[in-house]
């Protein structure tokens, strides 16, 4: 039967319309990817506004309209044409493309399967254009219209002459959702472009432009919620050619799924498998299972550094030194990261001084009358005092002082003479005040000093803003796992020789980046030798990963390195081994503090990275405000 077949079958050049169809199912998916490439072209011709009029959800009607420069009536039948565009010339151009679009496929493709109309103005026309085409013949028909300078596409019936293609469009909100999460992307990307959205008569975007930081921040507030920016670290860092900027959430402001990630590369949104690598290693240490970070960031580099002809749907870019642009954007992040302090997280909560209310105003008990408990004297003869426990008050620093007013009486000596023991041994110490806050608020430690240990598991602590909760074990761990940290880096990893070496059979490209990269897993503290093409020998092994499966964990590595041009993998498996240390050396539940230790650990807190998560990315503090007290009972209201 192949034989038939292949007698048969002849060479022959494909249709214009079959050509585009094919095109269409890479270029053209759902309703969202057409408003993709029609709001590209509207950036690419300099518009200030775009308006966007949807039809359950962009299968039935895609409008649309801006202000750009617009299309010359001799260009308008070319602009549907395959392969024809105003934004490459050469390949000199492709090279360093600036502009969103330039493959020249788009409009032909949605043209081959939906019914399109394009009208536009220069500035110079004395009148608009228009062309319209019909999926099934392509030929395209100009005439005059009316429009103002710009140009406006109405895309209508998408999919009405594949109706295969049609059959696999998801619900109307789905389509939507997809349109809409588009249409965000973009107007990210640009702050100076003005963006409005209709859906079905209805407006969902109305986005202004934004030429000042508190405009930007607006619309990144209005596209991300504005509980995101009040959760952000702003970060901007300029370094050999590379620009980095925009907000990365603190890892507590995490997510489910990775929705809240938005990535630009010259002002494309990118989904980048080096870009989603680099981050994933940033926050792995503060990031609790499973969980996703959130991130809005803008990424400039030389547009000849980058290229962005690798994917139909032009998603994905090339780096050409992908190493360097992983490790400036690892270190980036991992150091913004890693600088968060209590202050920083506190900075967003800091209001200015508000007038509380203080008195009868703030419902304060008025005073009263002094009330007898009884009418018998005896019992209020001052009781003999009971011989306490001192120790956690004398280890205490004084915080805690005995006030013992005797009232007069006629005593006999040896009592006289008691009391006067009891007031040297309660007498103030030099230091009883070290642990009060301190009348100027700017005095004040960011978390504050501790008041008292809750169920001994909490630390409760009273700072500028309120009440602050610190579970110490999670605040311990992190402390004890950054301490160790530091210790293995500063005295470094000593190796563990094995007695009979492993061989590890690894494909020849694997086998020539391990000898490439000798030196670095010699500085890890495993050795490997090459015993042919296609095997290695692992001779020694860190002394702290004897417990550790080294063929499979040296196997991982040489696919990272490959892939990414480096690897945290071996770094990862000590970290988590010092972290399991950490977390069996810190203090335990149910533990007694002193004051004085309980303040130790809020200072070691400060001055820590990363302590705002313990190992595993749980929160080790949160702040209750006296905003959020009074809430609770309903003060002031």
């Amino acid at each position: 039967m192949n034989e038939v077949l292949n007698a048969a079958a002849r060479i022959e050049l494909l249709s214009p319309r079959l050509a585009n169809q094919i095109a269409a199912g890479e270029v053209v998916e759902r309703p969202a990817s057409v408003i993709k490439e029609l709001l590209e072209n509207s950036l690419d011709s300099g518009a200030k506004r775009i308006d966007v009029d949807v039809e359950q959800g962009g299968v039935k009607l895609l409008r649309v309209r801006d202000d750009g420069s617009g299309i010359s009536a001799d260009d308008l039948p070319l602009a549907l044409a395959r392969h024809a565009t105003s934004k490459i010339r050469n390949l000199e151009d492709l090279e360093q493309v600036m502009s969103l679009g330039f493959r020249g496929e788009a409009l032909a493709s949605i043209s081959s399967v939906a019914r399109l109309t394009l009208t536009s103005r220069t500035r110079d026309a004395d009148q608009a254009w228009q062309v319209e085409t019909e999926g099934r013949d392509m030929a395209p028909r100009v005439q005059p219209a009316a429009h103002p300078v710009g140009t406006s596409v109405e895309v209508r019936d998408l999919f009405f002459n594949t109706p295969a293609r049609r059959k696999f469009l998801k619900t109307e909100k789905t389509e939507f959702d997809h349109l809409q999460e588009v249409i965000k992307r973009l107007a990210l990307a640009r702050f100076d472009v003005a963006f409005h959205l209709r859906h079905n008569g209805k407006t969902i975007l109305s986005l202004h432009e934004a030429h000042d930081d508190a405009a930007r921040a607006r619309r990144v507030a209005a596209i991300c919620g504005s509980g995101f920016l009040e959760q952000a670290l702003p970060i901007e860092i300029e370094r050999n050619g590379l620009h980095l900027w925009g907000w990365v959430g603190l890892p507590t402001f995490n997510r489910s799924q990775a929705d809240l990630q938005y990535f630009f590369v010259n002002g494309r949104a990118v989904r980048d498998k080096l870009v989603a690598h680099a981050v994933r290693q940033a926050y792995r240490d503060v990031l609790f299972n499973g969980r996703h970070p959130t991130f809005a960031l803008f990424f400039e580099v030389d547009p000849a550094a980058v290229d962005v002809n690798v994917h139909p749907t032009k998603h994905e870019v090339r780096f050409r030194d992908g190493r360097m642009v992983h490790d400036f954007l690892y270190g980036t992040l991992h150091r913004a990261l890693g600088d968060v302090r209590p202050e920083d997280q506190l900075a967003g909560s800091v209001t200015t001084a508000v007038v509380r209310p203080t008195g009868l105003d703030a419902g304060e008990f008025g005073p009263q009358g002094e009330m007898r408990l009884a009418a018998n004297a005896l019992l209020e003869q001052p009781q003999a005092q009971p011989a306490f426990n001192t120790s956690s008050g004398a280890s205490a620093g004084g915080a805690y002082q005995y006030q013992y007013t005797p009232r007069p009486q006629s005593a006999v000596p040896p009592v006289a003479e008691a009391q006067a023991a009891y007031r040297e041994f309660f007498a103030p110490l030099p230091e009883a005040n070290a642990n009060a806050l301190p009348a100027g608020q700017e005095d004040i430690p960011p978390l504050g000093y501790a008041l008292a240990q809750l169920k001994g598991i909490y630390i409760l602590s009273e700072n500028a803003q309120g009440l602050v909760l610190v579970d110490m074990h999670a605040a311990h761990e992190r402390i004890m796992y950054e301490r160790l940290k530091i210790a293995m880096a500063s005295e470094g990893l000593s190796g563990q020789p094995l007695l009979v070496p492993e061989s590890l059979a690894v494909s020849q490209r694997e086998a020539d980046c391990a000898e490439e990269h000798a030196a670095w897993f010699q500085r890890l503290g495993f050795e490997l030798q090459r015993l042919g093409p296609e095997t290695l020998a692992i001779r020694q092994i860190p002394a702290l990963l004897k417990q550790a499966e080294a063929n499979r964990l040296v196997g991982d590595v040489l696919s990272d390195l490959m892939e990414y041009g480096t690897s945290d993998r071996i770094q990862a498996h000590l970290n988590e081994l010092l972290g399991t240390m950490a977390c069996h050396g810190a203090i335990r539940a149910n533990r007694r503090l002193a004051l004085p230790e309980m303040n130790g650990l809020l200072r070691d807190m400060e001055n820590t990275e990363r302590s705002g998560q313990c190992n595993h990315g749980r929160p080790t503090w949160t702040q209750l405000g006296l905003d959020d007290l009074d809430k609770l009972f309903l003060r002031g209201r």
